[in-house]
């Protein structure tokens, strides 16, 4: 999830050109209910952004960060729906990504013209029943009626793709509406845990140095209804889902070429994180994660204690790379492993962030290969080297 420096320089030409846009915790989080935002950054110092000791603040921090290089919203998932009354129940994975960046070109230009914020948006569903993953992307000039990435709440649009929640910050309800080109999503998700800040009360490492790190919280274990339009019928839908809200002013080191990421939800009602950045020759930069019981504090997995190992591989026939589909994970909490649930889930959005990445529905199994647990694994750089 990622601008590659391609990108950065048809954006940095796109930012002199009026056009509107184009389609192509430690421990169990302690909310804050304040709404005020904190502080900002002395003028030029963008260091103050993201850095440990900033304290999450609810609803405020639900909401955009502008002044931050790159932000997303993430929520993937699965589905089961019937298409009648008498038929089988079946099972769908999703995912509805929204995602902000700072274009700097654009900095100090008086123009109302002049872009300062992108907008753009992934969306997609697999279909295990006919074995296909079936994607769309977005992307837009924040303004002008068109995409808004709004402060102090989540209130997400580009065009008609929405993204809004609503509600107390303990019992937070998220609507999303995507209408794409080859499915619909008209989904409710209902947050059934509390927050969960990950890394440092939500401030997350992701390399070496201080610098390279994010503010990140998540939402396991959302409770998903709604319906999915797909194949000229319409589904009556319910599952389970996690949102994953992260911001950065500078996440990749520069040996990292890409990440590999899983967020589970167990059936037992733990939440489940792991991730690491890869350098070119597949060896770890660095990981993290964390699992939470519930009712429990979560153990924060730092570095080096997450361990990803590869197994069984799948080459794309579209690009040519080559994802780990099964992997093994050690962490402190103990070993898993995670299976995709279908190989062919790579994700071609060079039409939007400008990369390829296999992004998909995948099963979590114990040590002894008993199916404990679901939800989504990632992993980018596989294709080409990312650089965010």
């Amino acid at each position: 999830m990622s601008l590659p420096s391609s990108r950065r320089r048809w954006l940095q030409q796109a930012a002199s050109v009026p056009v509107l846009g184009v389609t192509p915790t430690l421990g169990l989080a302690q909310t804050m209910s304040q709404s005020q935002p904190l502080p900002p950054a002395p003028p030029g110092d963008r260091s103050a952004l993201v850095r440990l000791g900033n304290p999450l603040r609810f609803p405020h921090d639900h909401g955009a960060h502008p002044d931050t290089r790159t932000e997303w919203w993430y929520l993937t998932g699965s589905l089961q729906g019937r298409a009648s009354a008498s038929s089988l129940a079946q099972t769908y994975g999703f995912q509805i990504t929204f995602f902000r960046s700072r274009v700097d070109v654009a900095a100090h230009s008086a123009s109302r013209f002049a872009t300062r914020q992108l907008v753009f948006a992934h969306a997609a569903v697999t279909d295990l029943q006919r074995g296909e993953l079936l994607h769309d992307q977005r992307i837009a000039r924040a303004g002008w009626g068109l995409a808004e990435a709004a402060e102090g709440d989540t209130h997400l649009t580009l065009r008609d793709w929405q993204l809004h929640r609503t509600g107390d910050v303990q019992r937070s309800t998220y609507r999303s509406r995507i209408p794409a080109r080859a499915f619909q999503l008209d989904l409710n998700f209902t947050q059934t845990q509390p927050v969960l800040l990950q890394g440092q009360a939500g401030f997350s490492r992701k390399g070496p140095e201080p610098r390279q790190a994010s503010h990140y919280y998540s939402h396991p274990h959302l409770a998903v209804d709604g319906s999915l339009r797909l194949h000229g019928q319409t589904l009556n839908v319910q599952g389970s889902a996690w949102l994953d809200h992260e911001w950065s002013e500078s996440i990749m080191h520069p040996e990292a070429v890409g990440w590999d990421w899983i967020g589970m939800n167990l059936q037992d009602g733990r939440a489940l994180t792991a991730f690491r950045l890869r350098r070119q020759d597949g060896s770890t930069l660095w990981s993290g994660g964390s699992l939470r019981t519930p009712g429990q504090p979560a153990r924060i997995f730092t570095f080096p204690e997450v361990r990803f190992t590869p197994g069984r591989t799948w080459q794309s026939p579209a690009s040519g790379a080559r994802y780990p589909v099964e992997w093994t994970v050690d962490t402190p909490a103990g070993r898993f492993q995670v299976r995709a649930r279908l190989d062919a889930q790579e994700l071609d959005s060079r039409g939007s962030t400008g990369s390829i990445y296999w992004e998909g529905l995948s099963e979590l199994r114990d040590a002894q290969g008993a199916v404990v647990g679901g939800g989504y694994l990632e992993m980018t750089g596989y294709a080409s080297a990312l650089a965010l």
